[in-house]
């Protein structure tokens, strides 16, 4: 694996593709509908949680630190470190991963057949070994590797 460096530049660039892959997927048609009940968010009752990939998880992180949340909470129930416990709502939904936006819960349309989105998985992927990334990894592990990243950035 490459350990060099990732240069500024290529972190905006990789940041922003993965922004586009969510837009590209958005304007696809495929049936969704969510309702925002955050019952995929209940990690430990579906006994799923969503993997993400470097990208992804500097982009859910730089959103979580944009509500001025600084480490993800050890939610006792089980549930996404990014759902507001008092309201029950996603902090991050614009910028939320893709497995958020491609999700199981059958009311929101079940998940989104593979075949369909293999495509952005794919540049999903490329953005993650741009970045020297390990493949897709839970998302507690990698938001909260990511929110570690930048704040030794922001010290630095």
């Amino acid at each position: 694996m490459n350990h060099r460096n990732v240069l500024p530049g290529e972190l905006r660039t990789a940041l922003a593709e993965v922004r586009q892959v969510y837009l590209d997927l958005a304007q696809r048609p495929i049936q969704r509908n969510c309702l925002r009940r955050t019952e995929c968010c209940q990690f430990k009752l579906t006994g799923r949680s969503p993997y993400l990939t470097k990208g992804e998880a500097l982009v859910a992180a730089k959103a979580f630190r944009a509500t001025g949340r600084k480490s993800l909470p050890e939610n006792a129930d089980g549930s996404c470190p990014m759902l507001q416990q008092e309201s029950g709502s996603c902090l991050i939904y614009e910028d939320r991963p893709f497995g958020c936006r491609t999700h199981f819960c059958a009311p929101a349309g079940g998940p989104i057949p593979r075949r369909e989105v293999l495509d952005l998985i794919r540049r999903l992927e490329d953005v993650d070994r741009t970045l020297n990334g390990s493949g897709p990894r839970p998302l507690q592990n990698a938001v909260a590797d990511a929110l570690g990243e930048i704040v030794r950035a922001i010290d630095r």
